[in-house]
């Protein structure tokens, strides 16, 4: 299978002389394991791997977590350290006693944030690193940098990135960005997603939550995707998967906790009253969300009912992407009041908003850019705004207004 080089493999490198551990977290399957093992042949010094999905290396590490070191001295590469959350105190105490850089290598199927007992012992002795399916750029080529409304810098990037047509965007949407699925593993994704949702995701769900009723867990992740780029609603995707709104609700935060959806929150102050509080939700892999939704190929996506959604999902992940393949933190969120005025998405950057609409179209009107004026009222100044379309090139309506090709996100 032939390995994709990964955005975050320069960042690993130059922490690993700083830290003396780093956490990868991100879904299953996306390529954390992988990418550190590539890391490790090229490092040349006899690190360690050990996986926690052993059961027995499991019960040794929650049970006898300083046995568990031991038999495992640094450098070690711990995969799925979520499974032994008791290993992190012991972490801790070799971190402080030695402060050897690049001693432990950690993954977790987590978000750090969501993951239990790391925090409290690993606090800034950790280097934290998202991982997620793979990002246009790193299917297609483009520098790893995260993604601001810049004209200089977009005009520099359209030069080393090739341009993708509509029905390219939908191939890629449709596709999604699994590293089994884009590196030809495996031909047929629907078995692979399948077997993605029972073999990873119920289990998952499962270790977190307890007993599921597969089938109920089955339509709830597809009532989810039916609303992926959409305001998050539980009675609906209650109802639609049989289930009470305190399970849909749970069961969603195991969904964020596993990485694979994530919400936009909306932008708000104290001048700007009149916005809606709700968050949108959104998935990381469209194709993950094509095959829940039954999307048979990519024609069928471009020219069906959710192809404006899907085609949000898609823009708004990309963007979410480029920021934590840079390792960097993203200040994004979306804009709607009760007047029903809408931005798809806002950057915060460096005291500016940068507001971005996402549109299908190949022809863009100046007009899009009309609802840009809602987020005048607000004390942070109005930063440069984009439309992001299907435009075959970079260009502009004036400085102040970009046009974007969906291909240079």
């Amino acid at each position: 299978m032939a390995y994709i080089k990964r955005a975050l493999e320069n960042v690993v490198k130059k922490l690993n002389t700083q830290y003396s551990a780093i956490l990868i977290t991100g879904p299953r399957q996306v390529g954390k394991t992988t990418m550190l093992k590539k890391l490790m042949d090229e490092e040349n010094n006899n690190r360690e791997y050990v996986t926690l999905d052993d059961m027995n290396e499991r019960n040794l590490a929650k049970n006898d977590p300083a046995m568990f070191l031991q038999l495992h001295k640094p450098p070690v590469f711990i995969d799925e350290v979520q499974y032994a959350p008791e290993l992190f105190p012991y972490i801790k105490i070799e971190i402080d006693k030695n402060h050897n850089p690049g001693d432990f290598w950690l993954t977790g199927s987590q978000i750090f944030k969501l993951m239990k007992g790391v925090q409290e012992s690993l606090a800034g002795r950790v280097a934290v690193l998202s991982m997620s399916a793979l990002s246009q750029r790193e299917i297609f080529g483009g520098r790893a940098i995260p993604f601001n409304v810049d004209f200089d810098v977009l005009a520099s990037e359209s030069k080393e990135i090739a341009p993708a047509d509509t029905s390219e965007i939908f191939h890629r949407i449709w596709n999604g960005g699994m590293p089994a699925l884009i590196s030809s593993r495996y031909e047929d994704r629907s078995i692979f997603y399948s077997g993605y949702i029972s073999t990873y995701i119920e289990r998952d769900v499962r270790d977190l939550s307890g007993t599921i009723d597969s089938l109920k867990f089955y339509n709830f992740i597809t009532a989810v995707a039916a609303r992926a780029g959409q305001l998050i609603n539980y009675k609906s995707i209650a109802d639609d998967a049989d289930i009470d709104q305190v399970t849909a609700k749970n069961w969603l935060n195991i969904m964020e906790t596993l990485g694979l959806i994530f919400y936009l929150h909306p932008y708000s102050n104290n001048i700007l009253k009149r916005t809606i509080k709700t968050p949108k939700l959104y998935f990381y892999d469209t194709g993950l969300v094509c095959y829940l939704t039954r999307w048979s190929s990519p024609e069928t996506v471009m020219n069906g009912a959710m192809n404006g959604a899907l085609l949000k999902n898609y823009v708004v992940s990309e963007i979410m992407k480029s920021y934590q393949c840079s390792a960097a933190e993203p200040y994004i969120y979306y804009y709607r009041d009760r007047d029903a005025k809408e931005i798809d998405v806002i950057i915060e950057k460096d005291g500016k908003l940068h507001p971005l609409e996402i549109k299908k179209t190949a022809t863009p009107k100046r007009g899009l850019t009309n609802v840009f004026e809602v987020i005048d009222k607000s004390p942070l100044e109005r930063g440069t705004g984009a439309i992001m379309c299907m435009y075959d090139k970079l260009s502009a309506f004036d400085k102040d207004n970009l046009i974007v090709p969906i291909w240079l996100i």
